[in-house]
């Protein structure tokens, strides 16, 4: 967890620079991403929350997506991505929303995509989308890739 957190000092910096807030939401990396976010002191300044959206019912009540704005999209994808970040920036009022939605491991997803497959958002001043396939069903091993590719894909955004 060291790297990523040496990520979110430099996130932490250029948000609190720019009097700049966020919210996550986040699937597979289960609370990783914000647990790096809130691990550099002096967090309060800029993270007003953040929510691990790992079922439906979680998707509906946490970042207030109801089925109907599913359709014709699907879980673990960029267009879902998007709509995450989008929704929580919202739902936090905030700055900045940065997603994650994926397979950890060790198989894959009920949607078809392997393990190792992750897609991320940012929604903001700035925003894009990627999606990450390590090639690994390693479940701790991607949980780590993924959030360090959402941070850095944060980071980059906050670079622009």
């Amino acid at each position: 967890m060291k790297d990523l957190i040496v990520i979110a000092e430099e996130i932490a910096a250029q948000l609190v620079a720019r009097k700049q807030t966020i919210a996550v939401a986040e699937s597979s990396t289960g609370g990783l991403i914000s647990a790096s976010l809130l691990a550099v002191p002096g967090a309060s300044a800029y993270f007003l929350g953040g929510a691990v959206v790992y079922t439906r019912d979680a998707r509906r009540l946490l970042a207030d997506i109801p089925d109907e704005a599913m359709k014709g999209i699907r879980s673990a994808s960029e267009p879902y991505a998007q709509l995450l970040a989008g929704r929580i920036r919202e739902r936090f009022a905030t700055d900045w929303g940065l997603s994650e939605t994926g397979a950890t491991g060790p198989t894959g997803n009920r949607y078809g995509d392997a393990a190792g497959h992750s897609c991320m958002a940012v929604a903001g001043p700035t925003s894009s989308v990627i999606t990450l396939e390590t090639g690994s069903a390693g479940r701790l091993a991607n949980m780590h890739a993924f959030a360090s590719a959402a941070l850095n894909l944060l980071l980059q955004n906050l670079s622009r």
